[in-house]
């Protein structure tokens, strides 16, 4: 009986990891590249101990711990292991995110994996396996976008290191970025990129205030660095989202009888305007915000993208005063509550 028990099992394994086999070796492919970083990786210490270790690089590597240790006490983020150690880059970017949308309604494509559930992204380690990812989805008639972000974070499944990418951000962006990553580590609801995103943004971008005030004082120039960007981004990221929604708009009055052609001219006589209009913006550093679309305009994927990122800071900032009268640390408590892990 127990040998057919076992015969059994054995044969559902199988089953399922034919079923499931491209899921299973993309896993397995992405958890061996996370392993070789994370075993690759130094200890801060002894980055700072090398004198081949740029000096530039060194003056942000010292503040990480600072920031740890702020988002830990102050925020009541999870004490992990993460960022207690670095993954030199080599100045080559080393992860490549694949988006693809509809070309004519804001709907993403999404992929279904273990424990975080559904996500609008799919990463890779490898450039050409990304491009490949992007190729197929283009031939299938998404609109395709791949981006290389700052840092991700594996919601405890290994020790995220911090990489020699994130040490070339002003002082203000990186603490956002170390503590959005924390803010993925000790809170992450399956099946919810749109609050999980929302929110760690929120919790960062916000928080970073408070970590450069205490840390450079409000009247330093890291402070002031730090409002001027955020700021701009704020304006930047509700002018795009007002984008988002005259898109949907024109996308709702599409017909089955419209040519593709038709609706791709009126699509990117939109987008086109959109982009245009951010010289209206009354920003710090204007150049810096369009000077990218010079050449190619984006397609639906730059915009669903602030959906997931940006687009419900007022209704976090609304409750964060009402319900929490200003205190960060209560609220992410409050939904660590109501979402444990």
């Amino acid at each position: 009986m127990r040998r057919k028990i076992l015969a059994v099992v054995a044969l559902v394994v199988v089953v399922l990891a034919v079923w499931q086999w491209e899921l299973l070796s993309y896993g397995i492919n992405q958890g061996l590249w996370q392993w070789r970083i994370v075993r690759d990786a130094r200890p801060i210490a002894e980055c700072l101990a090398d004198p081949t270790f740029p000096d530039s690089l060194k003056a942000k590597l010292r503040l990480i711990p600072a920031i740890r240790q702020f988002a830990i006490d102050s925020l009541g983020l999870h004490d992990t292991e993460n960022y207690q150690a670095v993954y030199d880059q080599k100045g080559k970017e080393i992860l490549w995110v694949v988006m693809a949308c509809e070309p004519f309604a804001l709907r993403a494509k999404e992929w279904t994996f273990p424990v975080v559930g559904s996500v609008p992204y799919k990463g890779y380690f490898e450039k050409p396996k990304a491009e490949h990812e992007r190729d197929q989805l283009m031939a299938a008639g998404y609109d395709v976008s791949i981006r290389n972000p700052g840092g991700w974070s594996t919601l405890g499944w290994f020790n995220d290191p911090i990489l020699t990418g994130m040490l070339s951000r002003d002082e203000g962006d990186l603490a956002s970025l170390i503590i959005h990553e924390m803010v993925h580590a000790t809170l992450w609801v399956r099946d919810s990129v749109d609050f999980n995103e929302n929110l760690a943004s929120f919790i960062g971008d916000t928080a970073a205030y408070s970590f450069l005030r205490s840390h450079f004082g409000e009247h330093s120039p890291q402070y002031r660095a730090y409002l001027e960007d955020d700021q701009d981004y704020r304006k930047y990221s509700r002018h795009v989202i007002r984008g988002t929604r005259q898109l949907d708009s024109l996308y709702r009055t599409f017909s089955p009888i419209d040519s593709v052609a038709v609706k791709q001219q009126k699509k990117q006589e939109l987008i086109h305007e959109i982009i245009s209009t951010m010289d209206t913006l009354s920003l710090y550093d204007k150049p810096k915000r369009t000077s990218r679309f010079l050449k190619k305009l984006p397609n639906n994927t730059y915009f669903i993208s602030f959906l997931y990122y940006q687009s419900r800071q007022s209704q976090f900032d609304e409750i964060l005063e009402r319900q929490f009268n200003g205190n960060i640390r209560a609220m992410i408590q409050h939904y660590r509550e109501r979402y444990p892990q």
